[in-house]
Parts: C-alpha cells; sequence; structure tokens
C-alpha cells in the first residue's frame, strides 16, 4: 500500500496485519514504552486483538512488536472510525510508521463506508497532533477540533482533557488512498 512505502523501505521485512491474540502482551508492553499513552491491562489488548482485529493494526519486525493502532467503529456510525491509541517504538518514530498504520488501516474493505475518522488527543502531545493533521492532508479533508473529555471528567486521576480530532469527509476506505 503507498502509505506503508516509505516505512517499507527502510524496513523491507516490516508486516502491517491485523493482530492475533497472540500478540496482546507485546503490544501491552510497547503502549507502556510509548508515554503519554495510557497503558490498559493487557486483558484488554487480548480483547481488542480478538473481537476488534478488524480495526486494529500490529507492525512487526523480526518478529518484533514495533506498532500498533487500535480503533473501531462507534456503535450506529459505520461512517466513523474512532482512533483509540497510536503506539510506535522509540527507534522506528519520524519514520512515517504512524501514518502508514492509518492508511493501512483505512485501505480495508470492512471500513469503506467510513469517511470520517475521530480521535481525542491531549493538548500537549504534540507529536499525535501532527500526525493527524498531516493525515488531514493526506486525505484532502477538512479538520476540526473541539473540546471533548475535560480534566475533571477524570476526577482524581492526573490526566489532562482530551480534544476531539474530527477529520472527513473523505473518499472511503477501499479506494485508493
Amino acid at each position: 500500500m503507498a502509505g506503508s512505502t516509505a516505512i517499507k523501505q527502510r524496513n523491507p521485512t516490516l508486516t502491517l496485519q491485523r493482530p492475533s491474540t497472540a500478540h496482546g502482551a507485546s503490544i501491552r508492553r510497547l503502549v507502556s514504552e510509548c508515554a503519554p499513552l495510557d497503558v490498559n491491562s493487557t486483558y484488554a489488548y487480548l480483547l481488542l486483538c480478538e473481537h476488534f482485529a478488524d480495526t486494529c493494526v500490529h507492525a512487526t519486525l523480526a518478529g518484533r512488536t514495533l506498532g500498533f493502532l487500535s480503533a473501531y467503529t462507534p456503535p450506529g456510525r459505520d461512517s466513523v472510525l474512532f482512533v483509540w491509541q497510536v503506539a510506535v517504538a522509540a527507534e522506528v518514530r519520524g519514520q512515517g510508521l504512524a501514518k502508514a498504520l492509518l492508511l493501512n488501516l483505512l485501505s480495508r474493505e470492512r471500513l469503506r463506508k467510513c469517511t470520517y475518522l475521530e480521535t481525542t488527543v491531549s493538548p500537549s502531545n504534540a507529536p499525535s497532533r501532527a500526525l493527524f493533521y498531516s493525515l488531514a492532508r493526506r486525505l484532502q479533508a477538512p479538520i476540526v477540533e473541539k473540546p471533548f473529555f475535560l480534566e475533571a471528567h477524570f476526577e482524581k486521576e492526573s490526566h489532562e482533557s482530551e480534544t476531539l480530532i474530527s477529520i472527513g469527509p473523505f473518499l472511503g476506505a477501499g479506494t485508493k488512498l
């Protein structure tokens, strides 16, 4: 796929695929190394790999997990893909893997009705914000931000507010991106 060409040229044996439960523990380990991402239980990652594999992408090189993207289509909103987490190992950051994960997912036939992407990003997470703005340019789609989860929603947890970033409409998945 075109979105993964640059990263694949640097790492020719990099594989982007649907995750399986065999990947759950290594995905959790990767996310734990990717601050400021919230780390969930291994069980949660196993569920993502089992129940949401069609909307997740796992990147490996020589059997090692280097990237993971989790997403889902919100109930009753088939035109929307909500991206939950994008994790990339430190040694391959800045090489286009995060965008390759997103484009790989958006190219899947399962998401052909998807014309909007949503995600939440904390205001201080500049790399994530840059990723989604770059994706909007690639998709030639408008991008809108609005408050979503406020600090108060997290009660006693020390957690920044999360801004909802919406990209779209763009051409539905299943078309060449």
